[in-house]
């Protein structure tokens, strides 16, 4: 099996090891006891003495090795029906295979089983057929009959030879019996005494020093029977294979004298078996035994035979679903880390992936798969970097773009809004953010504005066409409504619009608030005009009001009265008029040299009451309500200067009190507040009347000089107080209040930055 290696390390499964370890072992060695076991069993049903001996214990063995595989086959296929339960990748492709194994295994050995089994049940049974046994039968007969035929003929002979020597005299039996060794083929021939004394020896017990000795009782039976013949040495066998078996015939010697002190002889012929009848006889007699003892064992022999036939088909079973596993872990183990790989991928993980290190196609497309993963990978960690490189580089275009005074919008070649910074949205009043996806010219009192500069990039790309413009540049002005204290009017703002199409045809649109820039001009341009007049009027009314003095003076008591009243009354009027033009000279001349701001720390509720003080709040007409915060903290700002401020917007309160028309249910009065504000740090002063409030178009330019409601006023009130909250860094707001569409009055209001040392 190919070995499988990971270039990181720490994603090995350490768990798996173990147990393919265990299960190897496992196998290995069921096998190998089931081989051993197989071999003893073919040892002992070929040694009778070891079967008889271990057929308990081999037939123990067998069962329980034969149980153990069939517990390993029901495990593996348990593992495999759970794997394919659990619905895991591979579990078919290894069912399959161990199917396919198994049959290729168990159909041909359980056919060889089945065969095996009825040939050597049926073997078996021929071995202890009736034929068999009577030819066993039959054969010992035959041998026994041999036997019984040498003996008698032997004995018949015996008989004969022993009148030879009753007859001859006993000195002349040696030779007698010499003779007839040759005579009766006999190996040995002796002649014994009644007593057991022997007589003559010849043949092969001449030489020995004691002969073998008939017995008593063969002595009795011999002289009872006049004859005896048996068989002796069948069972001895010598160690080169040869047999001593050999027939004795003992007969009684006649004796010729008749006296009663003759003592009685005897005759013993000793004739060897020819060694193939000894051979044959005890052949059939041994194979006789082993059938008849096979023939009482013969169930027993049956069941080993078939118990070796039943394990060696568990082992051919065991073995094939084994190789099936194998085999089908090592077919499927590339696919399965192919898989795990690929949905590691799927879902973004890119770490390096297991390669398998054999030769084969498989291997070779893991090793593929990881090299392709780690492509990837290095390909991601690239676009990584270069994606941080360009958030970084956005990141910072960003902060500029949202730090950027300059409203920049970036358009569609239809004029909608795709992006925006908060400039933009600072600038034109509209959180832009919400827009994205709209034309600018359909946003509501952005509509002259979007057309403006829809129509400024039509000409730039017509123009294109004909000559190098890359951008274009043009002022707009945009139009407010009616404020309210909620949402102030802060006058019309004034505009300097700059466009360029970008390479992506996408319309850059990049726009300054120049409201203030015109402001400041058109201050300076007043208060240029203001000096010039103070210095070119003021220098003719002296000589005027003394000049119309002088007449009233030399021409009093020289005209008639109705002429003299006449005088009287233009002489005033003169003098009337030039005082006049004096106060405007002077508020000229004060709002053209107001001075440069001293910003020092002083506390706003305390300067509010002081100037209140100059006013005789009992007997006035419009009372002043006080709503002064007490958390207010000290505030930078020139002392009379705000003094200044809060006097003009006072006096245009009270003013627009007594001149409001609208019908009013209760007492008008004046209300300045102080509030101190947390969050941004700063304090509001407000002044609040309940007059007919602002029209339209004097919110516009409510802080222009020379713009004013009041029929002797100069209009330079508020442009004083505009100027003055300018040299505080303040923001000014003006505007009417309004309840349910009615307008209740109107407010304005300064926004001072607190003293650096003041309390949090």
């Amino acid at each position: 099996m190919a070995h499988a290696e990971r270039a990181d390390p720490t994603k090995v499964q350490h768990t798996s090891r173990p147990m393919r370890r265990a299960i190897a072992i496992g196998s290995t060695v069921m096998v190998l006891i089931g081989l051993t076991l197989l071999y003893l069993l073919t040892q002992a049903t070929n040694n009778r003495e070891l079967y008889e001996s271990s057929y308990q214990t081999l037939f123990m063995v067998n069962v329980v090795v034969a149980s153990l595989l069939v517990g390993a086959i029901t495990w593996v296929s348990y593992r495999l029906v759970t794997r394919l339960r659990q619905g895991r990748f591979g579990s078919k492709l290894l069912l399959k295979l161990a199917t396919i194994f198994a049959l290729v295994g168990v159909a041909p050995g359980l056919l060889i089983y089945v065969v095996s089994y009825q040939f050597v049940s049926r073997s078996i049974e021929t071995w202890f057929d009736v034929k068999v046994e009577g030819a066993l039968e039959a054969g010992l007969n035959l041998g026994r009959v041999t036997l019984d035929t040498l003996t008698v003929d032997l004995a018949g002979k015996s008989k004969a030879a022993a009148g030879l020597l009753a007859e001859s005299p006993e000195g002349a039996s040696g030779l007698i019996a010499e003779k007839l060794l040759d005579q009766l083929g006999a190996t040995d021939i002796t002649i014994w005494s009644g007593s057991g004394a022997l007589i003559v020896s010849t043949g092969q017990s001449k030489f020995q020093l004691s002969p073998d000795k008939p017995t008593n009782s063969q002595f009795r039976s011999a002289r009872q029977q006049r004859s005896l013949a048996w068989v002796e040495g069948l069972d001895d066998v010598a160690m080169d294979g040869l047999t001593t078996a050999r027939i004795k015939a003992l007969v009684p010697i006649s004796n010729p004298n008749l006296g009663l002190a003759s003592e009685a002889r005897y005759m013993l012929v000793t004739k060897a078996l020819p060694t193939s009848l000894v051979s044959n006889a005890l052949a059939v007699d041994r194979a006789n035994r082993e059938y008849q003892e096979r023939a009482l064992g013969r169930e027993g022999l049956k069941r080993m035979y078939i118990g070796t036939l039943t394990l060696s088909l568990f082992l051919a079973v065991f073995a094939a679903i084994l190789l099936a596993v194998v085999l089908g872990n090592q077919i499927a183990r590339p696919l399965l880390l192919l898989t795990e790989g690929v949905n590691q991928v799927a879902a973004g993980d890119l770490t390096p992936k297991l390669a398998l290190q054999g030769r084969d196609e498989l291997g070779g497309l893991t090793r593929a798969f990881a090299s392709m993963t780690q492509q990837l990978s290095d390909a991601r960690q690239a676009v990584e970097v270069s994606m941080s490189q360009v958030n970084s580089a956005r990141a910072h275009l960003q902060t500029i773009l949202d730090n950027l005074t300059s409203g920049v919008i970036v358009l569609d070649p239809t004029g909608a809004i795709v992006s925006s910074n908060p400039g933009a949205s600072r600038i034109l009043k509209k959180d832009l953010e919400q827009f994205e996806g709209e034309r600018l010219s359909e946003i509501q009192g952005l509509e002259l504005f979007g057309a403006g500069a829809k129509k400024q990039f039509d000409i730039l790309v017509e123009g294109n066409q004909d000559q190098a413009i890359d951008h274009w540049q043009q002022p707009f002005e945009l139009s407010g409504s009616v404020s309210t204290v909620n949402s102030p009017f802060e006058g019309p703002v004034t505009l300097v619009a700059r466009g360029a199409e970008l390479p992506s045809h996408h319309q850059l649109l990049v726009f300054d608030d120049i409201t203030e820039i015109v402001s400041a001009q058109r201050a300076q341009a007043w208060g240029e005009v203001a000096r010039r007049l103070a210095h070119e009027i003021k220098n003719p009314l002296t000589p005027i009001q003394l000049s119309a003095e002088r007449l009233e003076k030399k021409l009093s008591g020289k005209l008639e009265a109705v002429e003299h009243a006449i005088l009287i009354k233009s002489v005033k009027t003169i003098v009337d008029q030039v005082d006049s033009m004096k106060r405007l000279v002077n508020e000229f001349r004060d709002y053209a040299r107001l001075p440069a701001a001293e910003l020092k720390p002083l506390m706003l509720n305390s300067l509010v009451k002081n100037v209140l003080h100059l006013y005789d709040l009992e007997n006035t007409k419009v009372p002043v309500v006080l709503e002064l915060d007490p958390e207010c903290p000290p505030v930078l700002g020139d002392a009379e200067q705000l003094r200044q401020v809060i006097h003009n917007l006072l006096q245009n309160a009270q003013d627009a009190c007594l001149s409001a028309t609208t019908p009013h249910d209760i007492v008008r009065t004046v209300t300045i507040r102080t509030q101190w504000q947390s969050a941004n740090r700063r304090v509001r002063l407000s002044i609040r009347d309940q007059g007919d409030g602002f029209s339209e178009n004097i919110l516009k330019r409510a802080f222009e000089p020379y713009v004013t409601t009041k029929t002797r006023g100069t209009g330079l009130g508020l442009a004083v107080v505009k100027k003055i909250s300018d040299e505080h860094g303040s923001r000014i707001d003006i505007g009417n209040i309004q309840k349910d569409g009615v307008i209740l009055g109107a407010q304005v209001s300064l926004s001072l930055a607190i003293a650096p040392d003041a309390a949090t």
